[in-house]
């Protein structure tokens, strides 16, 4: 906002002058944050001795009311700006949510043992999708429906909801109250269970607690699973689970085209059973996924670029269609549009036959007939009603004597 002026409109007055005057007490109040505090010479040298967006209501003050008018006029709104900050909590930025999800992410790729199994690669699948919403939401906070989440993360409605039940079980999502069509939902970190002392065959033990999600490669580098590729290939229909399914996604994530790893070390760094790497291992290895030279395995070279090391969209088409499983998500997403068109049919149908069923309003049935009360004074004029209280001519109420006496 300093350097190219209030372009958002989120300061706007009456006036311009006021919409001047509402963006430097905005800046004000950022040149006044804990740790990042600044001078008065500073704020009234990027304002008026730059020249930049953010300074030309400082700017045109000088000129209209002289330099030491305007020297006084930031001073004191400087000052009120610390009082401000001073007196409330902390502004948070963009940049700390960032960091925020950034510290979730590595918590996911550090605890393999939280996505093992076919449940846990639909977590892992939910997780990633959930992060991507985060990041383009600006925090953890975000909003998430069902089939369109479904879509994104490669997997079924039911699959999904299951996943949703299991993630709040163990602290991953947190859901908020529903403001809008789609729900409300939390991401977070929950806290680390501690490290089991056996694992099944197959299997380390412990594995969180020597630092699982990264393992030493042949030439002494670490090798880590990077849950960006997972998140960018979970929706291809090579990666369905009638094909190359969940742990071939976080395989190919721990590949790369110089650093080699062996099968015990994509088994320690992943948390899955080691049959199961191999047989995930050489269906990539079939399909030309993988490379495999002195017991090592590699990315393809041909799979490195500027965009990220990991197959194209035209390979992972291929490779569907070799493995049968091309379409699928198309079909997903054909479904899932059919399913809403219904929905929003049955709640309309449901509101028409509710506003059909609705009976008239019918007016108030009067007890107290009408000559029996003055309108003008009130005063009763038949005498039968006597002792009754007429105020409300639908609810009669008897006073008995109290009321004769009135």
């Amino acid at each position: 906002m300093l350097l190219h002026g209030d372009r958002a409109g989120r300061y706007e007055g009456r006036n311009g002058a006021e919409g001047g005057y509402r963006m430097t007490m905005a800046l004000a109040v950022a040149c006044s944050q804990p740790g990042r505090e600044w001078t008065l010479a500073q704020f009234h040298e990027a304002l008026v001795l730059r020249p930049t967006a953010g300074g030309s209501w400082a700017r045109a003050v000088r000129r209209l009311q002289g330099e030491a008018y305007l020297e006084t006029k930031l001073g004191e709104m400087l000052a009120k700006a610390r009082r401000f900050v001073g007196a409330s909590e902390a502004i948070t930025c963009r940049a700390d949510a960032l960091v925020q999800l950034a510290e979730i992410r590595a918590a996911v790729e550090s605890r393999p043992w939280e996505w093992a199994g076919t449940a846990g690669g639909t977590d892992l699948k939910n997780v990633l999708a959930r992060l991507s919403r985060a990041q383009r939401a600006g925090g953890p906070e975000h909003e998430a429906s069902v089939r369109p989440l479904a879509e994104e993360a490669g997997c079924s409605r039911s699959g999904l909801e299951d996943s949703n039940d299991r993630l709040v079980k163990r602290g991953w999502l947190v859901k908020l109250p529903r403001t809008g069509a789609s729900g409300r939902w939390l991401i977070r970190i929950p806290p680390e269970p501690a490290p089991v002392e056996c694992a099944r065959p197959g299997q380390e033990a412990a594995a969180g607690a020597r630092g699982a999600g990264t393992v030493p490669t042949a030439h002494g580098e670490v090798a880590r699973f990077d849950s960006r590729v997972v998140a960018e290939v979970m929706r291809e229909d090579a990666f369905h689970l009638w094909a190359h399914g969940a742990s071939g996604a976080r395989i190919l994530a721990c590949l790369d085209p110089v650093e080699g790893v062996d099968v015990a070390g994509l088994v320690r760094v992943l948390g899955l059973h080691r049959t199961t790497v191999s047989r995930r291992l050489a269906a990539l290895v079939e399909d030309g996924l993988a490379v495999v030279a002195d017991g090592l395995v590699y990315l393809p070279r041909e799979f490195a670029s500027a965009a990220g090391a990991r197959p194209g969209a035209e390979r992972l088409a291929e490779v569907a269609q070799a493995r049968g499983t091309a379409g699928l998500g198309e079909r997903r997403r054909v479904r899932h549009a059919r399913e809403r068109e219904m929905y929003r049919r049955w709640v309309v149908e449901r509101e028409l036959r509710a506003e059909q069923n609705r009976r008239p309003d019918r007016p108030s049935l009067a007890l107290v007939p009408e000559g029996v009360v003055d309108p003008a004074t009130g005063e009763l004029v038949d005498e039968r009603w006597r002792g009754w209280d007429t105020s409300d001519p639908c609810r009669p109420v008897w006073r008995g004597d109290e009321g004769q006496a009135a």
